[in-house]
C-alpha cells in the first residue's frame, strides 16, 4: 500500500515539476459532453488503465518519474510488477468470477 500511496505522490510532483497539463496531454477533465464532440476531438482523448493489467503493464513502460531522487529502484518495481502480476491478476484472472457462476452453475 504504501508503494502506491508514494508512486501516487511522485507521479503528482513529476507533474508539478514538469508543468503537464492532464487535459492538454489529452487526459481531462472535460467540461463538454463527450457524446457531442466531434470524432476527431474524441480520438484526442487518452483514456486511463481499467484493469490491473493494464495498469501494471503501463507502469512497466514509464516509471522514470518513479526513479527520481532515489525512492524506488527498477529492481523494486519490476519485483513489485511482477508480484502483483503473479499473486493479485493471474489469481483472480484463473478463477471464475462469482456472477459467472450464478450465470452458468446456479440452477
Amino acid at each position: 500500500m504504501y508503494l502506491a500511496i508514494a508512486a501516487q505522490l511522485l507521479a503528482g510532483l513529476d507533474g508539478i515539476k514538469n508543468r503537464i497539463d492532464p487535459t492538454r496531454e489529452g487526459f481531462g477533465p472535460f467540461d463538454r459532453n463527450v457524446q457531442s464532440m466531434t470524432e476527431e476531438e474524441r480520438r484526442k482523448i487518452i483514456g486511463l488503465p481499467t484493469s490491473l493489467r493494464e495498469a501494471l503493464l503501463a507502469l512497466e513502460r514509464d516509471h522514470d518519474y518513479l526513479l527520481q531522487g532515489d525512492v524506488f529502484t527498477d529492481d523494486i518495481l519490476q519485483t513489485w510488477v511482477r508480484w502483483k502480476m503473479d499473486k493479485e491478476y493471474n489469481a483472480v484472472r484463473n478463477r471464475p468470477h462469482p456472477y459467472e457462476m450464478s450465470l452458468y452453475y446456479d440452477v
